[in-house]
């Protein structure tokens, strides 16, 4: 069956792959991308290889809630109804620590832009038979400074995203009991993919990137993953598993839904 698609950070790497794959199959698929050239460029590019017309984007800049705000408003008067979210925008490396309003960078686009996001695209979502959305973990999660979240504490590159990857980990998670009538889940896609994103920050890859591009479809679309919300897939080991302990710890989730909402107005 024919859904409507859409897919954050979708320029590069498994996003790129993951809408080009979509497309292919006969989907509607909406891309994101921050850059508007580039983003009609792959736009282009995924019309010519599928022969689909149906793939069509939307341009912000995740580090600047505001700007995706805007995006929100133009998709919610441009679609009709959203079957399926993949939120796929990360971020690693960047030439810049803190977007402009003080708050680092990973937070804000691995995070505070997606939960922004996802919420503004609830009624869209709602309007779906089945709606799902898909967000994108890591293997990398460890504990959570509140103040390196507020912008009132410095902490390094890797230790931001790996935070900002449990942060959205259990943010899933709280979705997923709070909207029951979504299917929420949370998915480290694969370590050390083929990517843009892996290849600055490491210079090596493990795995093709075709690995994360087909456990976001298979979760997005496929009847198999009909029953999974509030689970976390473990793309590594291909299974279901468990994320950081503190991911369950319902008085940390608590003060992390608190500041999350102060944060995001």
């Amino acid at each position: 069956m024919k859904k409507t698609i859409l897919i954050t950070g979708s320029t590069d790497g498994i996003g790129k792959l993951t809408a080009t794959k979509l497309a292919a199959d006969g989907h509607e698929v909406y891309l994101h991308g921050r850059n508007k050239n580039k983003l009609d460029a792959v736009i282009s590019e995924i019309i010519s290889a599928t022969g689909n017309k149906s793939v069509k984007g939307f341009v912000a800049d995740f580090s600047d809630l505001e700007a995706v705000k805007q995006m929100t408003q133009q998709v919610n008067s441009d679609l009709s109804k959203l079957d399926v979210l993949i939120n796929n925008a990360g971020v690693f490396h960047s030439p810049e620590s803190h977007n402009k309003n003080g708050l680092e960078l990973r937070f804000v686009v691995n995070y505070f832009a997606q939960v922004l996001f996802t919420n503004e695209l609830l009624p869209l979502l709602k309007k779906s038979e089945q709606a799902r959305v898909v967000n994108l973990s890591s293997a990398a999660q460890s504990s959570i400074s509140f103040e390196a979240l507020k912008g009132e504490e410095s902490i390094g590159v890797s230790d931001a995203y790996a935070q900002s990857k449990l942060a959205f980990t259990m943010w899933s998670f709280y979705m997923a009991r709070e909207v029951p009538e979504l299917m929420v889940v949370a998915v480290n896609p694969g370590s050390l993919l083929n990517t843009k994103m892996a290849n600055e920050a490491y210079g090596q890859y493990w795995s093709p990137a075709e690995k994360g591009a087909d456990i976001l479809i298979a979760l997005g679309v496929s009847d198999e993953f009909s029953d999974v919300s509030g689970k976390y897939f473990d793309n590594d080991r291909a299974s279901f598993a468990m994320a950081h302990p503190d991911a369950y710890d319902q008085v940390i989730l608590a003060d992390l839904i608190e500041l999350t909402q102060k944060m995001i107005g």
